[in-house]
């Protein structure tokens, strides 16, 4: 149980002042300030092979969609989030070749406000891979001091009308 507002001395304590572990809430009582948690889909292939788990630092790699209309069928991997930490892998038991595998099919991070909007755009640029950062790595604080850098020029077209925007 977490609480989820203060009490004061020698106040009951009341089960509407707590979140449950197991119940809604949780994972926002659990969220620092300031911060977002976002899910994306992953998949063996997009997510380390099953190995990532909470609170596991890892790197965000979007691969393009191949542009149809281009003969270079699309463009090369690139790293649009990086020492992000994973707040939570949902994980449900399937059976393969009669032996009982865990999969998760989404992974939910910890974002700053910018970075989750880069996420939210980058999934519908392309596929989302989250590569495992060693626990050697380093801080937490990599990943807010490199907001800036992943936040990079757009380029919408509208109307037949071409405007660059830098996301906010």
């Amino acid at each position: 149980m977490i609480v989820r507002t203060p009490f004061v001395a020698g106040e009951p304590i009341r089960e509407a002042k707590l979140v449950n572990a197991k119940g809604s809430g949780f994972m926002a009582a659990i969220l620092p300030a300031g911060m977002r948690a976002l899910s994306t889909q992953i998949s063996p292939e997009t997510g380390a092979g099953g190995f990532i788990l909470p609170n596991d630092r890892v790197d965000v790699i979007l691969t393009p969609r191949a542009n149809r209309d281009s003969d270079k069928g699309g463009g090369a991997s690139e790293t649009i989030l990086r020492n992000i930490r994973v707040l939570a892998i949902d994980q449900t038991i399937e059976e393969k070749n009669g032996q009982k595998v865990v999969v998760g099919k989404t992974a939910t991070l910890e974002l700053a406000p910018g970075q989750a909007e880069t996420l939210a755009l980058s999934q519908q640029l392309g596929t989302l891979a989250l590569a495992l950062r060693s626990i050697a790595d380093g801080s937490a604080d990599d990943s807010k001091s490199d907001e800036s850098e992943s936040r990079r020029n757009i380029n919408v077209v509208r109307f037949g009308v071409s405007t660059t925007t830098t996301p906010r």
